[in-house]
Order: structure tokens, then sequence, then C-alpha cells
């Protein structure tokens, strides 16, 4: 059946992934129909989430675009004040809570952000049309209520070199011809979340690129079932049990993240649809207005950090421990890691600054910040979730054991804690926990916290950047009453 624009339920947008003949490939075999596998299925739930929650609290997850002038999925939205920046954060807090993993649809939101600033300032020096090609998508993707998928990070190959320098120069995504018509692109996109989940990619750049790299400084929008895409699946720790007949093992049985590799095999775009090509000299304000917006964005984190402390919290109560005062002050230490990542990312968003472009960039300096935060803090806060929780954690035997006559009813007698708590309740508890810091949804809340909007370094080189040493110096000359106080 057609897909019927726009979407306006989970259901709907579960409906509009079927029947793409995606080159999906998982287990070394090709996937039939993604929507249905079990272990890709968990992933498109989360997603529809964000469906979901738009329909039952629509001034949380929906505004109006002053580009249309509809309602429209706050995932869309391009930021016009800073109070837009903040309900994003709010929106990503609550929708982790929700799926206790990652919910895919933040890259292409800050994509779209960074892009519209970016493609502004670059047709005002380049005469170049890119800025009113993006409206026109943006209001498309708006009409139809569309997920959209950032694809930035390329396999890169030796990092010591330039991307023109690799001998393979498909390691990061390039321009094989231009015609008439548009460019075609070759090369991969790695780590690309909830990319077979989308709608559409839109392919960026990765780095700051030099006047011989201009073939390698391309910005497109590419439906995901375009001809010469393949999408390799990334395994997840533990993935396996979303196909095993018992739910008791999965630890989280409805929600998942997702991460692939695309590959773009001559993939064309049409003109319509290429907003940069060849201008190296924007490239790096790109990566770096779209890490801005993303780095705050791991306020997401938070909404899992908090599923995590409420399962420590039960555990902790299902063991009848609840008000041992060590069981207290590490639920309070939890507590405390994940409301500095959030309250950093969303005074972020508060400090917001407008672009030439009228639309609004939060502020990088605690964008930075917030995500260094993210790649430690959620560690501290799994590693005292598995202490409250126990060995169990790692040791609990499997679903099918309980189940089994010849050794249920053992686990049911040695397992048993407070009189009034079920074996099976604090099985799923145990299980909620290892998936989310041992689990396939580690990947979400710890790896993805390390690795995505790039490497701690990588934080920590536009802290530097940002860190106003000089300006500093001068602050305390000054109230030294040294003689060159004063600034040059």
């Amino acid at each position: 059946m057609a897909t019927t624009w726009p979407l306006t339920s989970g259901a709907e947008y579960i409906d509009s992934l079927r029947g793409r003949d995606l080159a999906v490939y998982l287990h070394g075999e090709r996937v039939a129909e993604p929507v249905d596998h079990p272990i890709i299925r968990p992933s498109i739930n989360a997603v529809a989430e964000t469906y979901d929650l738009a329909a039952r609290e629509p001034e949380l997850a929906t505004t109006i675009s002053p580009l249309t002038g509809e309602r429209i999925n706050r995932f869309l939205h391009v930021a016009a004040s800073a109070d837009d920046l903040v309900a994003q954060n709010m929106m990503q807090r609550k929708l982790g809570q929700l799926t206790g993993t990652c919910f895919q649809r933040c890259v292409g939101m800050d994509a779209l952000n960074a892009l519209y600033s970016v493609t502004f300032e670059l047709d005002a020096k380049h005469d170049t049309p890119y800025h009113g090609r993006l409206r026109e998508f943006i209001k498309l993707v708006q009409s139809r209520n569309c997920v959209i998928g950032g694809a930035m990070t390329d396999p890169k190959g030796d990092r010591s070199k330039a991307p023109h320098q690799q001998s393979d120069p498909d390691l990061f995504v390039h321009v094989v011809e231009r015609n008439d018509e548009g460019v075609v692109i070759r090369g991969a996109k790695a780590h690309q979340t909830g990319c077979i989940n989308s709608h559409w990619l839109i392919v960026m750049p990765t780095m700051r690129l030099g006047p011989e790299d201009r073939d390698y400084a391309v910005i497109g929008a590419i439906p995901v079932d375009a001809p010469g895409i393949t999408y390799i699946y990334g395994r997840q720790s533990c993935d396996t049990r979303s196909a095993e007949p018992s739910s008791l093992d999965r630890g989280n049985p409805r929600f998942s993240g997702q991460e692939a590799l695309v590959i773009f095999d001559d993939v064309f775009i049409p003109w319509d649809r290429v907003f940069m090509d060849g201008e190296v000299d924007f490239a790096a304000m790109l990566v770096e207005r779209f890490t801005c917006y993303h780095r705050r964005s791991y306020v997401c984190k938070t909404g899992v950090g908090d599923v995590l402390i409420g399962a420590a919290a039960t555990i902790a109560d299902y063991n009848g421990v609840p008000k041992a005062s060590h069981i207290r002050d590490k639920l309070v230490e939890m507590t405390h890691l994940n409301e500095t990542i959030y309250g950093i990312g969303i005074a972020s968003s508060h400090q917001a600054q407008a672009t030439k472009s009228g639309c609004y960039l939060n502020d990088d300096m605690l964008a930075n910040v917030c995500k260094h935060h993210v790649t430690k803090l959620p560690y501290e806060i799994a590693r005292l979730a598995q202490d409250l929780a126990g060995g169990l954690v790692a040791t609990l035997p499997s679903a099918a054991d309980l189940e089994s006559d010849a050794v249920g009813a053992l686990l049911e007698k040695y397992l048993k804690t407070r009189d009034e708590v079920d074996v099976r309740d604090r099985w799923k508890i145990l299980r909620l926990i290892e998936n989310m810091t041992l689990g396939r949804n580690a990947v979400g809340y710890l790896t993805e916290s390390m690795h995505g909007a790039g490497s701690p370094q990588a934080q920590r080189i536009q802290i530097a950047r940002a860190m106003q040493l000089d300006a500093k110096k001068q602050l305390a000359k000054r109230l030294a009453d040294i003689e060159d106080a004063e600034p040059e």
C-alpha cells in the first residue's frame, strides 16, 4: 500500500518503511524486509515513539514552521529562538526516558539547523543557490513529516593524510561525476545512526578541507532507497536475544538503537538536492556548527540515565535495601552526574545567538563541555548501576532455564528476595541494567556517548580554541594592578 503523507503516527511511520527493497545486510545475509526483522524492529519502534510523542504531547514535540505556517514535528524545525533549542533538549530527554535508548533523529535535526545558516552565508559569499534549494527541501520533508538521517563520518583511512592523499579515494565520500542533471558520489559513511529507519540521508563532509579536496566538499540529500546504496548493519552485544522466543532475556524488549556502514556506489544526487559542491572554505564551518548543535543534543543521554537510575533504585528495592545509607548515596551520586550533563547542555541552548540567516545557534563552549562530560559521566553512572545490581547482572542464567521443568523451580527458590517480589520482575530489571550497561543498548548509552559527535579529544580542541586565555589573563592582571592590564 502506498504511503499517505504526512505521517501522523508511529504506526503510519512504520508502514512507510515497508516495501523499499533496501540492500541491507545483517549476519552475512540480505534482509528481505527490515521492518519485520526481529533484530532491526526494536530500533524502528524507537523512532516511531518520536511520532507518537508528538501526537500525545504536541506542545513539547511539535511547533509551527515559519516556512510553511503548519504544525510540524520539532525534529524538522529550524530553531528561530533560544527557546526553540531549549524545547529540543526537553523533548530529547523525554524521549530518552520513554525509550531507554537512542531514538535516532537528533543527527538529522542538527544537520538541518547547521545547513540553514551555513548555506545562507555560503550563498552570500559565492553567489550560489544552495540556501534556496535547502529551504525547498525542508518544506518538503516538513509537509511529509519525514525522518532525516545525517551522514557525516567517513571511514577516513590513513588519518595522517587528507582525503585527496588517500591511496583509495573512496575512503571519503566524493563526487566522481558532474553533469547537467546533478552529481554522482562514491564512498562510505560509518556508524550511521538510524540510517535504515530514515526516509532521507543528508551527506556532509566530515572535516575541514583544503583546495585539493574540492571533490570531497559535497552536501546533498538522498532518498534512503536510492539506487547504489548498500547498508551493512552493525552488531550490538546480545543482539540475537531479540530473535529468541522469550522476552525475559532482552532487557529492553521493545526498543534499541541502530548503526550501519553505508556504501555509496555511484549514487546520483540531482542539483536541486545539492547544497554544497566544491566550496571547501565552508566545510569547516559546517562541521563546527553541526557539532555545536549535536554536542548539546547529548542531553538525550540524561533521559536514558533517568531510566538506568530508576532501574538501579528498583533492584535495590527488590533486594530489600532501599533505605541503606550507601545505597541512597550511590543513587544521589548517579542523579548528580546525570543532572550535571543536562544542566550544561540546556545552558548551551539558553545562551544561543542568532546567525546571519536568523537561525539560532547554541553556545559552542558549553556544548563542548556538555559532550565532554558525556564521554565520562554515563560510564560512572553505569558502574554504580552495576554495583547496586550485584553479580547477577552478569551471571543470571537464561530464561529457558527459568522456564524449564528440570531447574526452573530451583531458580525460583534461590533467586527469591522479598516475599512480595516476583522472581520474574527481578529478572527483568537485572536484564534491563545488563542491556543498558553491557548489552545492545550500551551502544546507545556508553559507546555512542564516547564517540558520537566526535571523540573526547575533539571536544578538548574546541574548548581550547574558545577558552579566551588572553582575556582571562587581562582580568587577573587588572586586579593585580599589573601595568599591561589594558587589552591591546
